[in-house]
């Protein structure tokens, strides 16, 4: 019962930030928020190692020092590879639970630190978050945005990334936000 009113608590204060930030942007066009993600988004990996596509033998480089790989053609997905897993894909449909820090880049790009991460990686007492690996008919899956699964593609489970998604990539009840996030995500074969 307690990580269900935390988990509510959570929602509430995120929905209210998202109402904050779209009220403050209410003169702001469509395209002028897209520039703005862009301009968010530069600003952090203008201070990183930028490597703009997949490598095509799928063998990325690993670690901490490793760089962001542009992920698709539109560059709504960068992802820094910290650890591989164990080599075991998923299967299309699988269950794949994952735990995640997230970070705002709308604030990165204002104040030049990450800030608050937001998720649910730290406390042990908020459940695993899950989708079904390439179902986005379903909602529990599509809800997370197709940015949180593009891992999966490559590595297997345990393995950890650092992934920049830019809003059309995340959470869809986030998309109108139009703010670009940093997330550490860890994927498992079970809940932790």
């Amino acid at each position: 019962m307690k990580s269900s009113k935390r988990i509510l608590l959570y929602a509430i204060a995120a929905a209210s930030i998202g109402s904050l930030a779209v009220s403050c942007n209410d003169s702001k066009s469509y395209a002028e928020l897209l520039t703005d993600e862009n301009k968010n988004t530069n600003a952090f990996l203008a201070n990183q190692r930028v490597v703009n596509s997949v490598p095509e033998d799928s063998v990325f480089e690993v670690g901490p020092n490793a760089p962001y790989y542009r992920m698709d053609e539109e560059g709504n997905v960068y992802m820094q590879v910290l650890n591989t897993g164990d080599g075991n894909k998923p299967k299309d449909d699988a269950q794949v639970y994952f735990r995640y820090l997230r970070y705002d880049l709308s604030n990165y790009a204002a104040t030049d630190t990450l800030g608050v991460a937001m998720g649910n990686a730290n406390d042990m007492e908020y459940d695993a978050t899950w989708f079904r690996f390439n179902n986005y008919s379903l909602s529990a899956s599509s809800q997370y945005g197709a940015g949180i699964q593009v891992p999966m593609n490559y590595f297997g489970m345990g393995c950890e990334v650092n992934m920049v998604i830019k809003s059309q990539y995340g959470f869809t009840s986030e998309v109108s936000m139009v703010i670009p996030f940093l997330y550490n995500v860890r994927y498992f074969k079970s809940p932790i």
